[in-house]
């Protein structure tokens, strides 16, 4: 099997697994309990906390732990709003953000009474900072911009939205799913006060995430129970998977350079050799400032859907956008604010490279897929109308 996607999930790194498995059996122990066992698997979860951290250029008080990035983005944006909701009911986001975002957004909108600016991309989905200036009134709390979009890695300007977010006195949340682990991340230097990641999009195990809070920003929980991670998110610490987040994140550190090197190179050796290969293909994202190892195409005339089987007929492991939304018959909602038509957004492949990808899966699938697309465009009545 080719696997070629890996912003949708990644496999757990032996290494962290390894290191997970005392935690389920001989050291099980409950954090919260005050005898010499208990205290162990709570200084294992501080030791993670701290790792977590680094990884950041964040303080290890500065982070909590969650389930995954969904959660992480719940807490951020819903808890800002619970808390400020007399002081104001705007938000603002973007067209492109991910379902966690624009969903829990939604839900304000239609329950709560809040206002939401769904901000516009360019073509290549970047978020005008200025357009973000423009968008803030003196009802303004909160705004969520993603750090790299999961299904075009279009990294977008942060750094330059959390000055202006700083200047307006307003909480600034990032969704940064798809950068950590992958490219250096200091939230100091992008000005943020949340931050989430996952940590089974960068080999670490699923079920298990944090969500970055600045010291001194504040926001209501969003469930309530016991006094873990200070109350601000209750219930039994997942110890394994904290551990292996924070070995993880320990990994990422020592590989980020090797992995963004290499995978780079393969991405743009297969972008180069399906261009070649395919006409009438669109390649999505900014041509410098995306994720490394993603590229997102549309092919003309025919349905994505169709090379997805085909492909995965040949052990060749792709999307057509994001994994969260794969049983849905719209468009990526992603591709449709690039202004791509429905149609063609309708023919899009997402290809995510990990470690473990050698030059030789880009070489099958650069043979592969032409010969795919061929076939179902013999079958299309647009592409034998022209």
């Amino acid at each position: 099997m080719i696997y070629l996607d890996h912003n949708a999930t990644t496999p757990c790194d032996p290494v962290v697994l390894e290191e997970m498995k005392k935690w389920f059996t001989e050291m099980f122990f409950n954090p919260s309990s005050i005898y010499t066992a208990s205290q162990r698997a709570k200084e294992a979860v501080e030791d993670a906390r701290k790792k977590v951290a680094r990884l950041l250029d964040a303080s290890s008080e500065e982070i909590i732990f969650t389930s995954g990035g969904t959660e992480s983005n719940n807490i951020a944006i819903i808890g800002t709003a619970l808390l400020l909701k007399n002081r104001g009911n705007h938000i603002i986001t973007s067209l492109i953000e991910h379902h966690a975002v624009l969903n829990v957004c939604k839900f304000l909108e239609k329950n709560m009474g809040f206002q939401v600016t769904y901000l516009p991309v360019d073509k290549y989905g970047i978020v005008d900072p200025d357009d973000v200036r423009k968008a803030i009134n003196d009802r303004t709390i909160l705004i969520s911009i993603m750090a790299a979009n999961n299904e075009i890695g279009t990294i977008e300007p942060i750094e330059q939205i959390g000055k202006i977010a700083k200047e307006n006195n307003v909480v600034f949340h990032c969704d940064g799913v798809q950068v950590a682990g992958k490219i250096p991340v200091s939230v100091k230097k992008l000005n943020v006060d949340f931050f989430s990641l996952s940590g089974h999009k960068f080999y670490g195990p699923k079920g298990i995430g944090a969500l970055y809070v600045r010291k001194g920003v504040k926001f209501k929980p969003v469930f309530y129970g016991g006094h873990q991670e200070k109350g601000l998110r209750p219930g039994t610490e997942n110890v394994p998977a904290i551990v292996g987040l924070g070995k993880a994140c320990e990994i990422a550190e020592e590989k980020m350079a090797q992995d963004s090197s290499k995978e780079k190179i393969l991405r743009d050796e297969l972008e180069k050799k399906l261009v070649e290969r395919i006409p009438e293909i669109i390649v999505n994202g900014h041509p410098e400032k995306r994720l490394y190892n993603t590229l997102n195409i549309c092919v003309k005339y025919v349905e994505g859907e169709s090379m997805l089987l085909h492909l995965d007929f040949e052990g060749i492991c792709a999307s057509s956008g994001s994994a969260c939304t794969s049983g849905s018959l719209e468009p990526s909602h992603v591709l449709l604010a690039l202004g791509i038509p429905p149609e063609v957004a309708h023919g899009s492949l997402r290809f995510s490279l990990g470690r473990s990808n050698t030059m030789a899966d880009i070489e099958r699938t650069a043979d592969v897929l032409p010969e795919i697309v061929e076939k179902l465009r013999k079958m299309s009545p647009f592409w034998n109308k022209k």
